[in-house]
């Protein structure tokens, strides 16, 4: 039989904890308690001046309700904003982030004012799956407040939370800026300077397959503009994403956090090619710039240099003397050369096994036909490289000497090349010279600011040199600069590498969860995801975990996976080893 002292009732809920408090805790405990005593103030703050009641502050929790869906959202953004501000005084490790996840739902509200049931649930699941710093609500909450708070909403799809039999169709939601507007993956400082992307040009050409000419050539064109100091260039991959989509330019401004957008189209005939191009103001929709070229074949490079140096025209940014040198077409001047070499590098770009094997030849004939064209070279050294990562093939092993070869022969061709230093870099990496990595990727970042790879070889080198908290910050830089490409989706996995190595299994596990939402054919993910659980005492839910890795991938051996792992203390891997074994996983 109900109790008649229960009611219950339709409301909004709110669920925040903090990312890292146990991390916290033992770093200064003191500091900590208030640190926690001053947010619980800002969220009082907020919370009642939107109708809202705090219901619970157990632990580093705060629970709260809602009379309105609008009021709860807006309480969140409000809070989040509040906190980020004042967290600025702190150096980054002593920051207090809250993840906050909201829900509307039924509740069952008791006379002492606690509330349970099912809309609780939700808004704490939803809350884990939070960024730190971040808000995640459900679909219901969405579309109660979409067009009524002035805010962006992401769809991360639909996601299975623990103990809800239904998956939860979940959004991010962040405060849309003025100027450069930004997604809740990025992180919570907007650029300061122009942000930009470039779109995949469209192929008028008759034939489909030259698809790849006008991708080169956008390619390009992102490369000479990533090394100017004064833009924040979106990776290729992420503004890639859209490519043979209808788009919305605001949108698109939205998702990747830039207000700039230079879309175009390529027409290849015969000797002859025509070239559009037209910068967007994402914020107002105007035009800042266009034009239309019309040239013979061989004065491509001359019009990608022109376009170029239109767009940094057109957003006032001031070019260093070397920036000039290096905004100049540079590499080959060989048509035919230059053509393999796009073809081969569009086939790279899949990060496949077969799309490698068939970049080969093409990247092969345009070092042939100009053996003094260092781009090939520095793109030829990843096929190994990535090989020896994928253990791809039987001779696997064997291809570090040469990839380490190639890069070094791109280097002494053209020691202006961003792409060559990063893949020298890599290459050293592989080798565990973390020293000389780190030197390769810090090159050429001051080449190519912009250049996501590097960032997050960055990370890399200190994560795997045992510098997890230093690791964060440029794998964060990289997935700011690359938030939907493939790149995102490993950033996001070492992010969460450096979580765990730091003992923040929740911030972790949280990480994880998106990257299984956007890979979910990832191995190393749902590896660590049971290693994260493992060491959380979470046993069924980390069998479960294992398989479904086991479903998908019946070979895998973490034995074997191990050997490519480029930890310099080999007690680091142990840790995930361990989360494994606590699991009851054999491995």
């Amino acid at each position: 039989m109900a109790d008649p002292k229960v009611t219950q009732r339709l409301a909004a809920i709110l669920a925040a904890d903090v990312a890292g408090y146990s991390r916290l805790m033992a770093d200064n405990e003191t500091a900590t308690i208030d640190a926690l005593d001053a947010a619980r103030a800002v969220f009082q703050e907020h919370v009642a001046a939107n109708r809202g009641r705090i219901v619970d502050t157990a632990g580093d929790s705060v629970l709260a309700i809602f009379d309105t869906a609008v009021g709860a959202v807006g309480a969140a953004l409000s809070i989040q904003e509040h906190l980020a501000e004042t967290a600025k005084a702190e150096p980054e490790p002593r920051r207090m982030r809250f993840r906050i996840g909201i829900h509307l739902g039924d509740v069952r509200e008791k006379p002492d004012g606690s509330i349970y049931g099912n809309g609780v649930n939700i808004a704490a699941r939803l809350e884990g799956l939070a960024e730190p710093g971040g808000i995640c609500i459900s679909e219901t909450m969405r579309g109660v407040v979409k067009g009524s708070v002035a805010a962006v909403f992401t769809d991360l799809g639909d996601q299975k939370v623990k103990n809800i039999a239904e998956p939860v169709r979940t959004y991010r939601v962040a405060l849309p800026l003025t100027g450069e507007p930004k997604t809740a993956d990025q992180p919570a400082t907007a650029p300061d300077k122009p942000a930009i992307a470039v779109l995949a040009f469209d192929n008028l050409s008759d034939d489909p397959e030259q698809a790849y000419f006008a991708d080169g050539i956008s390619e390009d064109i992102i490369t000479d503009i990533s090394k100017v100091s004064g833009l924040f260039v979106t990776a290729r991959n992420s503004s890639f994403a859209y490519k043979g989509k209808s788009i919305n330019i605001a949108g698109v401004c939205r998702e990747l956090g830039v207000r700039y957008v230079l879309e175009g189209s390529v027409r290849k005939a015969g000797g002859r090619v025509r070239i559009t191009a037209q910068l967007i103001d994402g914020a107002t929709g105007g035009h800042l710039w266009g034009e239309r070229y019309d040239r013979q074949l061989d004065d491509i490079f001359a019009v990608q240099d022109e376009v170029s140096q239109k767009i940094v025209a057109a957003l006032k940014v001031r070019l260093t003397p070397d920036e000039q040198l290096n905004l100049v077409h540079r590499g080959t001047d060989n048509i035919e050369a230059y053509d393999a070499f796009m073809r081969g590098r569009e086939l790279i770009g899949t990060w496949t096994r077969e799309g490698h094997q068939k970049a080969r030849p093409w990247l092969e004939k345009a070092v042939a036909l100009d053996p003094n064209f260092a781009a090939p070279l520095a793109y030829l050294s990843q096929i190994p490289n990535l090989a020896y990562v994928n253990q791809w093939g039987e001779d696997w092993r064997s291809g570090l000497d040469v990839a380490y070869e190639l890069a070094s022969k791109a280097v002494t061709l053209d020691d202006r090349s961003p792409h060559a230093h990063y893949a020298l870099g890599v290459g050293l990496f592989l080798k565990r010279r973390f020293d000389g990595a780190m030197a390769e990727q810090r090159q050429a970042i001051a080449l190519d600011p912009n250049l996501a790879l590097a960032h997050g070889m960055i990370g890399h080198v200190l994560h795997y040199s045992g510098d997890s908290a230093a690791a964060l910050e440029p794998y964060e830089t990289a997935l700011r600069l690359d938030p939907l490409g493939g790149g995102g989706d490993v950033f996001l996995h070492h992010i969460a590498l450096c979580h765990f190595m730091l003992g923040d299994y929740a911030a972790a596990e949280s990480a994880l969860q998106k990257r299984i939402s956007r890979s979910p054919n990832t191995d190393s993910s749902r590896v660590l995801l049971a290693a994260t659980h493992g060491q959380q005492g979470r046993i069924d839910d980390a069998k479960v975990d294992w398989a479904e890795l086991m479903e998908m991938y019946p070979d895998y051996s973490f034995a074997e996976r191990r050997k490519t792992l480029r930890y310099k203390n080999p007690t680091d891997l142990e840790r995930i080893a361990d989360g494994l074994r606590k699991a009851g996983i054999e491995i």
